[in-house]
């Protein structure tokens, strides 16, 4: 046994229902922020909109009254909100009921209700206050005070409502009816029938409200201008005004400049500062809105870096280039799976420290895998200097009712893109994965090039895979990368061509089996190492060849499978739980340190 081995021991979660009756949820396998998480009254206080921050908020995260199961009423669009007589449970929201921390921990919750009541604070009056969802699965509707206040659909974005309407002094009552058939016919990613993990269902990311003005600012599009040292500025509003901008670093002021909502302006940026992961400087913004009669109606927060991403030739080899600069792009495949959270982190903690530990491993790249996350973790990998892929969850189905199925695809991508569209890690798209869901890819690779040309596109990445229910898509031949994964690999990985660059999407994959820290059941590898100085020689020798590839075969991207273990795959770089680091990890960030190095000497 690894003597650094750290064996936590089994404890008991406990929740008080609503009905009174003591019941007890068993973690099987426990982090080191399950308690924590489950005895928070108010789970992730942090504000959770780093981008556009206003000063006023009320975190709704916390138990709510709740009713699942099989005998609930039907929740898809409902006309009114059930009574909530009988037996009521209590729910830990964000956490789905799928998880441990939430208090339910169901197999599969199809219907779900919740409920909780609220008093809105009375500096609030006169505002207009608005309702957010960061992320519910799949489809929700929201009734106040017996009002149906609106209906969305879609797993992995944030949205809102203005609830204004139907408030009353004092106390308010919520309830949101949730469906979520998880039958693949909409975005899933990993969790969907064919995605072989624990579901995630309903309310999975934060809740929360905020007070504005009737004119207020909706949102914002920011896009650096390295070519001509500007920053690209879309601020759109509710209601008609004038926007004052004001870029700062530090305390000083760099650019100011005014214009009308929804037209774009620019913000020149003298000498700017680059955005970089060695270097990951982020100006401060500052947006301001004015009615005509010059009174300021709202004012926010928000930061921007100053980086962009294309193609170029080194050597004659196109390659990506940061900042005009070749940089191998080294990543791990992070899925953002949690035994006690499932999808969702448990703490905020916990939800810097997968991105920290990828930082600190040498790593310059995370390619998010078939999910995203709430905002603040764009906000921890902008801030530290990690470079994101960000793939779109897959559909599983996409041959069925493609009307419905495809058009719901094709929403939930431009949604996802529109809400992170301003963060300087993300640096590609990945529309497609493995042929998963694959349709239309060519024009969808297309189209997201189109829809934003600031960044790579990677059509669909490991297309040299395919499930065997399904005749494969195939390499678009379009996009920016040619991108294959080889396991356990790298050799065989693809080589660039005319107009792409060369990535080896997923590699690696190699497994260590460590005891009272994986999931409970049967698990899983592409290979096997019995002890962590026997892995750790595997993939520093694995990084060896990954550099060969480099310099002389035109590899620009090399992605190791995976963060972590999960569930019933035993080759992550740290357990399930994040309690035991499986390889050295000295050894492993000096080679990662050490291929990068080499990179900068290729001159584009």
């Amino acid at each position: 046994m690894n003597k650094n081995r750290i064996i936590p021991a089994l404890f008991l979660l406990l929740f008080i229902a609503n009905c009174s009756n003591l019941f007890a949820q068993v973690a099987a396998l426990p982090t080191q922020w399950t308690k924590t998480a489950a005895d928070a009254a108010v789970p992730f206080p942090e504000y959770p909109r780093p981008q556009l921050q206003r000063n006023d908020w009320l975190c709704l995260n916390g138990k709510w009254d709740y009713r699942g199961g099989k005998d609930v009423a039907n929740a898809l669009d409902p006309e009114k909100a059930i009574a909530f007589d009988g037996k009521i449970e209590q729910i830990l929201v964000p956490y789905c009921p799928e998880s441990v921390i939430s208090g339910i921990q169901r197999k599969q919750e199809i219907n779900m209700w919740y409920r909780r009541s609220v008093e809105i604070p009375a500096d609030w009056k006169n505002k207009q206050v608005i309702i957010h969802f960061d992320a519910v699965a799949h489809h929700a509707t929201l009734f106040v005070n017996g009002h149906k206040a609106g209906s969305h659909a879609g797993s992995y974005d944030g949205f809102s409502f203005d609830i204004t309407p139907y408030l009353n002094k004092g106390k308010n009552t919520l309830v949101v009816a949730v469906q979520d058939l998880n039958d693949g016919r909409v975005p899933s990613g990993k969790n969907g029938p064919r995605g072989d993990y624990t579901f995630c269902s309903g309310i999975w990311q934060t809740v929360w409200l905020e007070p504005v003005s009737k004119t207020y600012i909706e949102n914002i599009r920011l896009l650096p201008d390295l070519a001509n040292n500007r920053l690209k500025v879309l601020v759109n509003t509710k209601g008609e005004g004038k926007v004052t901008a004001t870029a700062l670093d530090g305390n000083s002021v760099v650019a100011e400049a005014k214009a009308a909502n929804g037209t774009s302006f620019y913000l020149p940026i003298k000498s700017p500062k680059l955005w970089s992961p060695d270097s990951p400087f982020l100006y401060d913004l500052t947006i301001s809105l004015e009615d005509a009669h010059g009174k300021v109606t709202d004012k926010v927060k928000s930061y921007f870096g100053m980086r962009d991403i294309k193609l170029g030739k080194v050597n004659g080899v196109n390659r990506p280039l940061i900042n005009g600069k070749f940089m191998m792009q080294l990543g791990l495949l992070d899925q953002g799976y949690w035994p006690d959270g499932i999808l969702t982190a448990p703490t905020e903690e916990a939800l810097k420290f997968d991105i920290q530990f990828t930082k600190n491993a040498g790593f310059n790249l995370i390619r998010k895998h078939m999910k995203t996350e709430p905002q603040r973790f764009y906000y921890w990998a902008d801030k530290l200097g990690l470079l994101v892929w960000q793939d779109m969850p897959a559909i599983w189905y996409q041959n069925e009712d493609t009307t419905k199925t495809r058009t719901q695809f094709r929403k939930e991508l431009k949604t996802l893109i529109d809400q992170h569209y301003n963060s300087p890690s993300i640096i590609t798209w990945v529309p497609f994965n493995e042929n998963w869901g694959a349709f239309d890819v060519k024009n969808i690779t297309d189209w997201v090039k189109q829809y934003d040309p600031s960044r790579l596109v990677n059509g669909n990445s490991g297309f040299n895979n395919n499930p065997s229910y399904q005749k494969a898509y195939g390499d678009p031949k379009n996009g920016d990368y040619v991108d294959t994964h080889i396991y356990v690999g790298p050799y065989g990985a693809s080589v660039p061509d005319e107009h792409r660059a060369a990535s080896l999407g997923e590699f690696g994959g190699v497994g260590l089996f460590v005891r009272d820290h994986m999931w409970p059941v049967a698990n899983n590898a592409y290979a096997y190492e019995p002890t962590k100085a026997r892995l750790t020689d595997r993939y520093v020798f694995l990084l060896d060849e990954v550099e060969q590839l480099m310099k002389y075969k035109g590899l620009s991207v090399a992605i190791y499978t995976q963060t972590t273990d999960v569930e019933h795959e035993v080759n992550g770089m740290l357990t399930y739980d994040r309690a035991v680091e499986k390889m050295e990890m000295d050894r492993v960030k000096a080679v990662n340190e050490a291929v990068i190095k080499e990179s900068f000497k290729m001159k584009p």
